[in-house]
């Protein structure tokens, strides 16, 4: 499947729609952007079964901005809507295909149980 542009009103369906989401915030002048580029393209032609999507930090700056995103490219993994990676730095074809191993082999009844416990503790503490 090929990447799709993430925009402020696509970004949070798109990631908690779908099972996983890897997302690579980049700009046009930014040349570890444009060397991680074919790497994130490559990688999703050999994984259907995920959604890549790209955010021009450039056009959508309030996006950028609520990310948090300060030096780019950086890479987040999502998984059921849930942040699982957040990553400054261009990654190699080996190092992002072992991220993506290591996101479809998170334990995410054990990740929901872990955020219930937060929010749990959180509203006995408030």
């Amino acid at each position: 499947m090929p990447t799709i542009e993430l925009t402020a009103s696509t970004f949070d369906d798109t990631v908690t729609g779908n099972d996983i989401v890897l997302v690579d915030f980049w700009a046009a002048w930014c040349g570890p952007c444009r060397m991680f580029g074919p790497v994130f393209e490559s990688a999703s032609e050999t994984h259907g079964d995920i959604v890549f999507g790209k955010v021009d930090t450039e056009a959508e700056q309030q996006l950028a901005a609520a990310a948090q995103i300060t030096s780019i490219p950086t890479l987040m993994a999502f998984r059921e809507g849930v942040l699982l990676y957040s990553q400054p730095g261009a990654l190699g074809g080996p190092q992002l295909e072992q991220l993506i191993q290591a996101v479809k082999n998170v334990d995410m009844a054990e990740v929901h149980a872990k955020i219930a416990e937060q929010k749990s503790a959180e509203a006995g503490s408030a």
